[in-house]
């Protein structure tokens, strides 16, 4: 993997945290541009924000993307540029958590801190054959008990890599891990008791609701783009996307009393739905012809025009990368 190359603190920082809840095969291209872009703990903490929810964009989870702003500039404010080494300190850190710093620790430094990423739950529940969803406090619990109790007095480096690729490599989600070729099928419960298929225990699923909104993409005289940058907190904190109002508005009326504009060549385009992992929503884009009549949007801080090229450089949500390539062929096919 391009993190184990060269490894440093940095590095094996950088892809544990892009790999939270992201498949391998998505994040490597994007660490690959990240590390070009931001080489050092000190470029990433010079870096504007909007540049690296750029490079972020399309990865989800954008609080990843911000914390991971916020602990290059604290590591270079009050450490020198460089990662502590103990547990403790790494974890005061923004968006650092006990697996994170054991990564660290033990990876980067070969310090012996366990690990509790989801490839080394999965090994340790279907070896132990512990029943019950990680998620769940007291099986989390046990589960870093046993991972403490099972780190060796040498090698940690070594040892934290092993497990993590017995994980991703041989203990594979689903119902056919390569048992096999397994070093440790001798040993496992889950294998004996025929368990695999069930373990991990999965987390109960509910039914996500759903919302919908209208995504306003508003084209001036210009051929620009009106964008507004959101909330440093909360869904695509920090991202910049198109102005949105609710799905019963009449859009001609709100951009009147929102904006003082008149709209003209109104187009619904096709509807779509985003998931996030706790609702998913059905986004209505409106495409318009807008005409301010005042300077008022131009004075807000959040709002400002960009034409679509130049939204394409910028840190957008998922659902706003995909409109913005839709108006780019628009445009081209007049």
């Amino acid at each position: 993997m391009p993190w184990q190359k060269q490894r440093s603190a940095y590095r094996v920082w950088l892809s544990e945290i892009m790999l939270q809840q992201t498949q391998v095969a998505t994040v490597i291209p994007y660490f690959q541009t990240f590390i070009k872009h931001f080489p050092t703990i000190k470029s990433l903490a010079a870096a504007r924000e909007d540049d690296v929810l750029s490079l972020w964009s399309g990865l989800g989870y954008y609080a990843r993307a911000r914390n991971l702003h916020k602990c290059a500039k604290s590591i270079v404010s009050f450490h020198r540029g460089r990662f502590p080494k103990n547990s403790q300190s790494l974890q005061e850190l923004p968006g650092i958590g006990r697996s994170t710093a054991g990564a660290i620790l033990s990876l980067a430094f070969n310090q012996p801190a366990a690990i509790l990423d989801g490839n080394v739950k999965r090994v340790l529940c279907r070896f132990f054959a512990i029943e019950g969803w990680p998620g769940k406090t007291d099986v989390a619990k046990e589960l870093w008990q046993l991972a403490e109790h099972l780190l060796p007095d040498g090698q940690a480096r070594e040892y934290t890599q092993g497990l993590m690729d017995l994980g991703a490599l041989v203990c594979t989600r689903g119902a056919s891990p390569a048992c096999t070729e397994c070093p440790l099928q001798q040993g496992c419960q889950g294998l004996q008791k025929n368990l695999l298929s069930q373990l991990p225990t999965p987390k109960v699923r509910k039914e996500l609701p759903q919302r919908s909104v209208q995504f306003l993409l508003l084209i001036n005289e210009k051929n620009q783009l009106l964008l507004e940058k959101r909330p440093p907190t909360g869904i695509w904190g920090g991202l910049w996307n198109v102005p949105e109002c609710t799905i019963e508005e009449d859009v001609s009326e709100y951009c009147k009393a929102t904006y003082c504009a008149e709209l003209s060549q109104v187009e619904s385009l096709k509807s779509f739905r985003h998931t996030f992992s706790h609702f998913q929503l059905m986004i209505q884009p409106v495409l318009a012809k807008i005409t301010i009549s005042s300077h008022r949007v131009l004075d807000h801080a959040r709002l400002s025009w960009y034409a679509i090229e130049q939204a394409n450089g910028l840190g957008v949500p998922a659902p706003m990368k995909k409109l913005l390539g839709q108006l780019s062929k628009k445009f081209e096919d007049g």
